[in-house]
């Protein structure tokens, strides 16, 4: 997986491709798809939701520019598998599921690996993380109609957030940076994801 999936695709950063080898994708899939884990697509997990490919997985944790020291915002636990993989490039790990049986089940299968760096939390992610907190770095695994104003306000400044945008036609996995006031854009290029459902999302 690593070196013809990400590697050949453009993904440098070796600390994400290192992550992306140690943890078990297996374990994150449900038992009949576990022959497809290190397939090249997104698989579902139950719930109408989706564990995402792993390129998209390796492409939004380069973007995040992690270095190790770094408190993390994810947006949509899902199985649990990318925030295993956040566990391992940043210090801490807030991950917001609005699915409670996903959420559950996530952070049951993070404890079994000796994850102790994620916090998963029930909620409505679209708000953000509760209380007044702030991130270097913010992942979101649905796609929203814009960037919600409430990531944005907990994005620290100097920090990172990757947010899949939908347009009218195609959803455009986008990094945003911020400068002091000043938010920055860059497409990172087409992708596909379930919807943002919130009340800053969809």
């Amino acid at each position: 997986m690593v070196d013809r999936q990400l590697r050949e695709r453009g993904i440098t950063d070796e600390r994400v491709l290192e992550a992306m080898s140690e943890v078990p994708r297996e374990e994150f899939v449900p038992a009949p798809l576990r022959d497809r884990a290190y397939a090249d697509s997104a698989l579902p997990i139950g719930a109408e939701q989706t564990i995402s490919q792993p390129w998209i997985v390796a492409a939004i944790c380069q973007a995040l520019v992690l270095r190790g020291d770094e408190r993390v915002l994810e947006i949509g636990t899902g199985s649990g598998y990318s925030a295993c993989v956040l566990s391992r490039l940043a210090a801490e790990v807030i991950s917001i599921e609005r699915n409670e049986s996903l959420a559950q089940r996530a952070a049951a299968m993070l404890a079994s690996l000796g994850v102790d760096n994620v916090e998963v939390l029930t909620g409505d992610g679209s708000r953000g993380a509760p209380g007044q907190r702030s991130f270097e770095a913010i992942a979101v695994h649905a796609a929203a109609p814009a960037a919600p104003p409430a990531l944005l306000s907990q994005l620290a400044d100097g920090g990172r957030m990757v947010v899949p945008i939908a347009g009218d036609k195609e959803e455009t996995l986008t990094l945003l940076r911020r400068r002091g006031q000043e938010i920055e854009s860059e497409d990172l290029g087409p992708c596909r994801f379930v919807p943002l459902i919130g009340e800053q999302g969809f």
